[in-house]
This record gives structure tokens, sequence and C-alpha cells, in this order.
């Protein structure tokens, strides 16, 4: 196994720069020198992207600065004692020790735990003392190497490694052995004393799973140790997990969770009282957080506060810790991103329908997949260019998607329930959303619908109940009550005005053809990237769809308008992919994936190709998307493109009218907004790094 530090990515008494960007650049300049990475702008770019997120300063004067990142080839530690200490973020001043940890982004877990280690090592004083004492470079390499087990170990507190990932392997001593005063020991079964002792268990995680999270779970069992608290850590850390022991969970008073991405499994802790921060706070306030947890579980409206029956850890809200505005987004993410299957398979397969059986699919679908199969080909269709089976195969794949789009209201109202009730809010919320899709309230009526089911749900769920009622909490009483006050709602209250709300934006719409034609395209354009597949942009499509019947030789201004709303929905997406070609290391590695399947689905006109950029940078994604739809919109409108099919994109070629003009107005928006967003990116705020993907768009990274 390579070493994962060297002499030579040692810089001792050193001055790197004025600030934590120019260190961390010095350092991973270091660590590329050694060849230890590819590219060391790349590797320095994901450690800056990671610092900006949140601060990798701790207590002590260190800081920690970390990365998984494809650039690095070896995992490796390059270290700074520095000679003019630099601000990382910390409470209590400027860091003179920095540690850059760069991990390869398929690191194997004998690193990770090396790493892991390594980390934890950092919350030991007589380990940083030894550093800060160091003579020379060798030395520090050999003070690392032994705290981390790699040579034989001499007679030094700062060599005692927290060994293991699971909390029992690293709590301090006082975690296993009473405190005076305390209660049963965790060991050894010794009787108790009158006043038992408080018991907590937490869980740590942060987004790479290699500082924080160890760093955090050390802190806690330390401040547990001082406090007299009998506290259990779960680490969640890309090294790997040891979970909680079961009694000792069951039997604990409260619950912290220090994590900035979900908590794995987290139905283990239902009805436990708890507070969840994000992991920095772990290690900055750990004595602050065992007292806020025990305080909850000492208060009588604490209930609301446990952690609802059925929770699995996906995404799941902690209630009175998390500030309104960014748990609204974190649900409408859920939801916008468990809805992205049903568009993207549905608008594939309506394509295909479209590509085998022409543009008036629509007009037979339904009868063929009914009436007609395989071995009973309609014979009653022969406009078909494909024949018989291209009529049935189109049918067949559009009559898929069309029933796969059909879900998307519902999908994203229950997703958005799900975000914030978990489980016991997938039924309340699909229900309502079914129901908003019913009365023609729409995406709007979904989302709304969405927020009232999970709020009610996790409500409901919070209510004190008997024993015997719990396990029917979460599948029958919830669900049921929450359907009832959601979808009632709907029915009786919300769902004519949004109706009526979405009427009138297509009245609107309506109004501007004829000579505001062009500034027609504009609006219809920005609306279809403004949300990409959201409300916005579904109002523009609705409006586009619900005239395409009207539209004719001799009125030609509906097929027009569907024209310009596909176009300008296909800009996004395809403007992503070739940015991401043009200049992929301004964009993660999944991202770059996603910039690959981004070519098709915006071929396919399936705006929502564009929404993993957008959830992880909108303010310079949506922008430049909007300025390029806006472009195509308006060049559309200009050239007097139509088009008969409502979807599909450049696969119904056939039913749009002036294609090759069809294909210019979305060739010049994706050139403006590609070039738009990769300047901003360049220049406005800080780069994009080639590191993790965003959650809500990609497989989540390891913890």
């Amino acid at each position: 196994m390579t070493a994962l530090i060297v002499p030579d990515l040692v810089a001792l008494d050193a001055d790197l720069g004025p600030d934590s960007h120019a260190v961390i650049r010095a350092l991973a300049a270091k660590v590329a020198a050694d060849g230890r990475a590819t590219d060391p702008e790349a590797l320095a770019a994901g450690a800056i992207a990671r610092e900006e997120k949140t601060p990798t300063g701790i207590p002590g004067g260190i800081g920690i600065p970390h990365t998984r990142n494809e650039a690095v080839t070896a995992a490796s530690l390059a270290m700074a004692r520095l000679s003019t200490p630099v601000d990382f973020g910390a409470k209590d001043g400027p860091a003179d020790l920095v540690f850059l940890i760069a991990a390869p982004a398929g690191a194997n877990e004998e690193h990770l735990a090396l790493l892991s280690k390594l980390a934890r090592n950092l919350m030991k004083k007589p380990f940083l003392a030894s550093l800060r004492g160091a003579t020379s470079e060798q030395e520090v390499v050999d003070v690392v190497e032994t705290a981390l087990g790699l040579r034989p170990a001499e007679a030094s507190a700062a060599d005692a490694p927290a060994a293991g990932t699971g909390a029992e392997a690293a709590a301090p001593a006082a975690a296993t052995a009473p405190a005076e005063g305390s209660g049963t020991s965790a060991t050894s079964g010794a009787p108790a004393e009158p006043a038992r002792r408080r018991t907590v268990v937490a869980v740590t995680a942060c987004a790479t799973g290699i500082a924080h999270t160890y760093m955090a779970a050390d802190a806690l069992e330390q401040a547990g140790a001082e406090m007299g608290v009998d506290i259990r850590v779960e680490p969640q850390g890309s090294s790997g997990t040891t979970p909680l022991d079961p009694q000792f969970l069951a039997d604990a008073d409260a619950a912290v969770f220090a994590v900035d991405v979900d908590v794995r499994d987290k139905g283990r802790f239902a009805g436990k009282p708890y507070i969840q921060v994000p992991v920095k706070r772990g290690i900055d306030e750990p004595q602050e957080l065992i007292r806020r947890a025990l305080a909850v579980a000492d208060d009588p409206q604490g209930a609301r506060l446990r952690v609802a029956a059925g929770e699995q850890g996906e995404n799941s809200g902690a209630a009175g810790t998390e500030s309104f505005g960014a748990e609204l987004k974190r649900v409408l993410l859920t939801g916008v991103s468990y809805m992205i299957p049903f568009v993207a398979g549905g608008g594939l397969l309506m394509a295909l329908g479209f590509l085998l059986g022409g543009y008036n699919i629509t007009d037979f679908a339904d009868t063929i997949t009914v009436e007609n199969s395989l071995w009973n080909l309609p014979t009653e269709f022969p406009d078909i260019a494909m024949g018989p089976v291209g009529a049935y195969l189109g049918a067949v794949f559009f009559k898929i998607g069309n029933l796969s789009m059909g879900f998307l209201v519902a999908a994203l109202a229950g997703y958005i329930a799900y975000g914030l009730a978990d489980r016991p809010g997938i039924a309340p919320g699909f229900t309502v959303g079914a129901v908003a899709a019913f009365m023609g309230a729409g995406f709007i009526g979904g989302i709304i619908g969405g927020l009232i089911a999970g709020y009610a749900a996790r409500w409901i769920g919070g209510l004190p109940a008997p024993r015997w009622l719990r396990g029917l909490m979460p599948v029958v009483i919830i669900p049921l009550a929450a359907s009832i006050i959601a979808s009632g709602l709907m029915f009786l209250v919300l769902g004519n005005p949004i109706a009526w709300l979405m009427g009138a934006l297509t009245t609107v719409l309506s109004g501007m053809t004829g000579s505001a034609a062009v500034l027609l395209g504009i609006v219809l354009g920005v609306m279809m990237a403004a949300d990409l597949g959201g409300p916005i942009n579904k109002v523009a499509y609705s409006f586009a769809v619900a005239g395409l019947g009207a539209g004719s030789v001799d009125n030609p201004a509906p097929l027009m308008i569907m024209a310009t709303v596909m176009a300008a929905g296909m800009v996004p997406p395809l403007a992503l992919a070739l940015a991401t070609t043009l200049r992929g290391r301004l964009f993660t590695p999944a991202e770059r994936e996603n910039g690959k399947a981004a070519w098709l689905l915006g071929a396919a006109f399936i705006s929502e190709g564009a929404i993993p950029f957008a959830a992880s940078d909108p303010f310079r994604v949506i922008p430049a998307g909007v300025v390029g739809a806006a472009t195509t919109g308006a060049l559309t409108m200009l050239f007097g493109v139509t088009s008969q099919a409502p979807h599909g994109g450049v696969f119904v070629f056939f039913a749009i009218d002036s294609f090759l003009l069809f294909v210019l107005s979305i060739a010049i928006g994706t050139v403006v907004s590609a070039l738009l967003v990769i300047v901003l990116k360049q220049f406005v705020g800080a780069r994009r790094p080639e590191t993790e993907a965003p959650a809500a768009a990609a497989e989540p990274a390891l913890h």
C-alpha cells in the first residue's frame, strides 16, 4: 500500500499564502508534484469547494481541508506547519497546523480507515504537540505513521489510536466505565446507584465521511465523559459503520444527529427525542449539543421532536431544528428528484411512440392498445409510415410513456410529503397529488397538497400514542388521517382556486399572440427554463398543448407556440451537455456523467435533464438556461416554425414544419446558454469542484 505521507508532502514553518485557498492550492501542488494527483487545480478546487460549503477549521489551531477527487491517484496526506496562522473558520482563531486529506474517488476501505483514524488523532492534544514540536519533515512522518499504527508505537499518549469505526471501539474509557455517582457500568454490570446516569446516543456523518464524521464522534464522546453522561456514537463514515448496541439505543434518553447527510436506518430511533445539527457543530459545541438533547428529553412538549415510527432516514426532517426555508428547499428537491424518473422514462417512451406511429398517435393509441396485439395487428391505419407493426408498437410505447407521465403530479406531491414525514407521508401525498390532477390544479396543486400532506402526517406521527397503537400508526392511522386532511382540503377549499389560477395564467399567455409573437416566444422560453419542469414550466407547456387541437394551416399560431415551447425546453439540458463537454473541469465527475445523458434527454425534450445541475448551482445554471431558452423561443416564433406533436423533440421531426430552422434555433440558444454558464462558473463565485455529486441528482456519497 502506498504511504499516506512522505517528507515531500510536509512543509514546516512555511508561509503558504494569506488565506485558506492559497494554503490549499500550495498543498495540492505538493501532492501533484509527488505524482499522487494528475491535476493540482482540480484537486485544489475540490477541497476549496468543500471548504466553502462548511469551513474545516476546528478548535486547537487546526485546519483539515479534504476531498475525494478523481484527480487523486493515491490516498495522500499533505501537512503544513504555518509560520503565520491562517483562518480556516474555527471559533477559537486561525490555524497553524493544516492537513490536506486527498482521497481518490474510488479509495479502498484500508486507505479510508487510515484517513479516518488520522482525523480522530487530531482531537488528541499529545499528537498535536508532537507535530508542533517536530524538527524535521521525517519526524512529522514518523509521528503520523506511529499514530496510524503503521510502525511500532512508543509509550506516548499521542500514539494511542482510536481503533475501529464503531462507537464502542472509539469511545474513551469514561464511556465504558462508570463515573463517580453513575449507574450500572456499561461493561461490568455492577449494581446501580440511586441516581441513574443519563444516556445519549449520537450519529455523526459528513458528505465525504473521512474527517468531520470521526472528529465529531470523538468530540461528543469526550464531552460526554467530562459531563458524566454515558454516550455512544455511531460514526457513519466511508470506512465502514458499526451500528449502535440495540439495547443501549433502546434505553437512551435522547439522540444527537450531527450530520450533513441523511441518517442511515433512522427507524431504529423511533420514539426517541432528538436534535439534528450540522456535523461541524458536533466538533465545536459537543457539550452544548448533549445538554440540548437531554433538555428535549425532559421537555413535556418534546414529543414533537421525536423520530416518527417508520422513519428510514431518507431526508427525514428534524422538526424544530431545521429552518423553515431550508426544510422547504430540501423537501421540494426531494419531490423533484423522485419525479425525474417518471419524466425521463415517460418522455422517451412517448418520443419513441411518435417516431414509430406518427404525430397523430394520440388519436388512436387507446384503441390500438386495447383492441390489438402482436398477434392481431391493426389493419385500418395504412397512413402509418412503418405499417401495422409501427402503428401497434408506436401506440404501445406512447401509451406506456403517457401513463408514466400521468404520475408526475402524484409523484411530486407524494415525495414532498415523504421528505417531511418519511414513509407514512407517501400514501397521503400521492392521494392529494391525484386529487390535484383530477381538479385541474396541476403542479401548483401538487406542491401545495404535498406540503399539507407531509406536515399533517408528521404532526399526527408526533402525537402521543399508547404502545399497543404504535404499530398501526405508520401503516394505518397516519396515512388515513393525513389523506383525509390533505385531500379534503384540496377538494373543499384549495382545488378550484388553484385551478382558476392555472386557467388565468393560460389566459394571460393566450393574449400575447399576433404582433407580440416574438415577445411571446421570449416569455415562453423564460417560463420553460425558469424551473425546469416545475410549475412555471408546466403552465407554459399546458398552454401550448391545450391550443394544439385548434392549430391548422389556416391557424398556425397554436402550432408555432407548441414548437416554441418544445424548442425552448430542449435548450437547458443540451446547453449543460455542451458546457460539460467544453469545460469539464468546472463540473463534478457525476455532473459530467449527467452531461452525457443530457444530450439524449435534451434531444427528447426533457427539460428536467438540467435539474441535477440547477439543484447544486441554481444561481448560475438557471439564469444561463433562461437566456438561452428565451433566445430560442424568440427565434422559433420569428421563423414561424410549427409543430403538430406535443412532445418528442427531434424524434418527431416528421411533425415539425421547417425542421432545419427548428434545429438552428435550438443550436443558437444552446450555444448562448452553454457559453454563459461557463463564464458564470469561471468568473462569478467559486468554480465548481471535481468532487462529489449533488445529492438530489446522483447516488449518495459514502458517509
